[in-house]
């Protein structure tokens, strides 16, 4: 936990917070702080700043914050991903939240199976905490908004266009040959398909909406190691 993540409900007086979750544990057993001493902060939507310990027991910690730095620059980017299988969802969302990735949308397509829209990790509680543990890691206070669309050709037909307007549009698919595109980092909007890859009928689609295909190469990866390569390759590197 490279940030600790406060909320306005944390606060009991006006620069004071009380921490009695898991946030104490970590302080007490990782950080293994002590009163007087200064941790980096943000508050969820807000500023990122310090927190001086002001007192801390086995139940509670206070601390005395002073906010005063805006949080990184989020990436201009809009992550599309098929839903993936639930055990890897977590993860996923942990990692691309910690790469700064703000808008998601979590798509139905026609390889993920429909029992994954069922699974409980999808509880807004449960998406949130993932979303809050890559804010924690990456020293970020700003979360992500993720969408669900069950719906592939509606989806694409009727709302894709105005969600990637003005972008760069590119589908990351597995194949030896794709359209040749600028690498640069641009404002973007990524489509990401299951590890067994999108349809022909729904690549037709995209294509259609003018997105282009992209290449790793002819290996086929795991969506949590895809991703962060596609995005480092698109938007963080020169």
């Amino acid at each position: 936990m490279n940030l600790i993540l406060i909320d306005k409900s944390d606060f009991i007086a006006e620069n004071i917070v009380r921490l009695t979750d898991r946030r104490l544990q970590h302080i007490r057993e990782i950080h293994r702080a002590k009163v007087g001493d200064s941790l980096i902060v943000g508050l969820a939507g807000g500023e990122i700043g310090t927190g001086c310990i002001i007192g801390l027991n086995k139940t509670e910690l206070q601390m005395q914050v002073e906010l005063n730095a805006s949080p990184p620059a989020p990436l201009p980017l809009t992550l599309i991903i098929a839903l993936p299988r639930p055990r890897v969802l977590n993860r996923t969302l942990i990692a691309i939240t910690s790469m700064g990735v703000k808008k998601i949308y979590l798509l139905h397509t026609n390889r993920v199976e429909k029992s994954f829209w069922h699974s409980p990790v999808l509880n807004e509680e449960k998406i949130r905490n993932s979303l809050i543990l890559g804010l924690e890691q990456a020293g970020d206070s700003i979360l992500p908004v993720v969408h669900f669309r069950k719906k592939f050709r509606p989806f694409v037909e009727d709302e894709l266009p105005s969600v990637a307007a003005n972008m760069r549009k590119i589908v990351a698919h597995p194949q030896v040959s794709a359209t040749a595109i600028d690498t640069n980092p641009q404002p973007t909007t990524l489509v990401v398909g299951p590890e067994g890859g999108l349809i022909p009928y729904e690549l037709e689609k995209l294509h259609a909406v003018g997105f282009q295909s992209f290449s790793l190469g002819e290996r086929i990866l795991r969506v949590e190691t895809a991703i962060p390569v596609l995005l480092a390759k698109l938007m963080l590197m020169d």
